[in-house]
């Protein structure tokens, strides 16, 4: 099939994850033998952070402003499927002109649905609205659990679909390279994480001074007091994401306060991190006892004595199983192949209810 995606960025990682969500999942299902457009609001801040310019899976074309898409028109009304993603500049508007245009499927892939669900209880309509969500033959979510039932009942989606994030399997894989960090982090700054990280790395760092951690990310605020023991990267970009998981005792898992209050959230470093059988301590949240089991494939921690604990407490063998358990369970489940045939299957799925609508009427 022919595919046009309209998403917040393919071509920067820097201060997303939608970027390693859109690569993996496209390469994936133009590896299934369909075409993909790509179209990419041109951005200062990306602009000059980019880390892909002409990938082999699909087509990558930059737009400057709304006006710019009528050039596209004819690619998107021809298009099988065409997807709008979360966060995209003028978002409402960019549906509305999909939703008029396109003759195939329509989707709508959220990659940030507890934040989404939480803007539009303060009717900030950024990137999507009410009235656009009903228009869209599919919701892709982010989150799976109760939230699908809610967007289907409180929002009018015909069809709330889990998508979850996922992992290049190739490209994130177990590296033999020295530990130089007790427990680590990678993850842009988020005010709502940074208390979590606060308490499940930073106090954790103070009270073992003969530990190395590091947090590697964009937009820390200059007034953080990093304990000395704390390495600071500005940017590690997707090559290097395995090596630096690598290079980890353990890594940290940190959820934005929307997804734990939603659940079922999973992010796409805790895939990637777990397909890279580095072993995770996460904080907890609904949903994440169905991903991994705990104590066997991932550690759960509330305070900063559990990571401590953690930490101290397991040897080198017993992390090692807990990070390749973790890593059975993503390649099992959770890697861009499966996410790939899951979005080809909501599509058939959207195409049969269209075809069945037309006969009946």
């Amino acid at each position: 099939m022919r595919l046009v995606v309209l998403g917040l960025s393919l071509s920067s990682s820097w201060g997303n994850g939608h970027a390693t969500t859109f690569r993996a999942l496209l390469k994936e299902f133009a590896a299934r033998g369909h075409d993909i457009l790509f179209l990419e609001r041109d951005v200062p801040w990306y602009a000059s952070n980019r880390d892909i310019a002409d990938p082999d899976y699909c087509r990558l074309h930059f737009y400057p402003d709304l006006a710019a898409l009528e050039q596209w028109r004819g690619e998107i009304a021809s298009a099988d499927a065409v997807i709008v993603g979360s966060y995209v500049p003028q978002g409402v508007e960019v549906s509305r002109f999909v939703q008029a245009t396109a003759r195939g499927v329509t989707a709508f892939y959220d990659i940030d649905t507890p934040v989404t669900l939480a803007k539009l209880r303060r009717r900030d309509f950024e990137y999507v609205s009410p009235e656009v969500i009903p228009g869209f033959d599919i919701y892709l979510s982010f989150t799976g659990g109760p939230t699908l039932e809610h967007l289907e009942r409180h929002y009018g989606s015909p069809a709330a679909r889990a998508l979850y994030c996922s992992v290049d399997s190739s490209a994130y894989t177990p590296l033999d390279v020295p530990k130089k960090w007790a427990l680590s982090y990678l993850g842009t700054y988020s005010p709502d994480r940074q208390p979590t990280l606060e308490r499940l790395l930073i106090e954790p760092a103070r009270m073992m001074p003969d530990e190395r951690f590091v947090v590697a990310g964009p937009q820390y605020p200059a007034d953080i007091d990093w304990p000395a023991n704390v390495e600071r990267i500005e940017h590690c970009p997707p090559a290097d994401h395995a090596a630096f998981y690598a290079a980890s005792r353990f890594t940290l898992n940190v959820t934005r306060a929307d997804m734990i209050a939603a659940g079922w959230s999973p992010s796409v470093r805790l895939f990637e991190a777990a397909a890279c059988a580095v072993p995770v301590i996460s904080d907890k949240w609904r949903g994440l006892d169905e991903l991994f089991a705990s104590g066997r494939e991932i550690v759960l921690a509330d305070t900063s004595a559990e990571v401590v604990g953690a930490l101290s407490e397991t040897s080198e063998s017993e992390a090692a199983a807990m990070g390749h358990a973790a890593r059975a369970k993503v390649l099992a489940a959770h890697t861009a192949r499966h996410r790939a045939a899951e979005l080809e299957a909501y599509i058939e799925e959207a195409r049969a209810a269209a075809s069945q609508l037309q006969a009946a009427s």
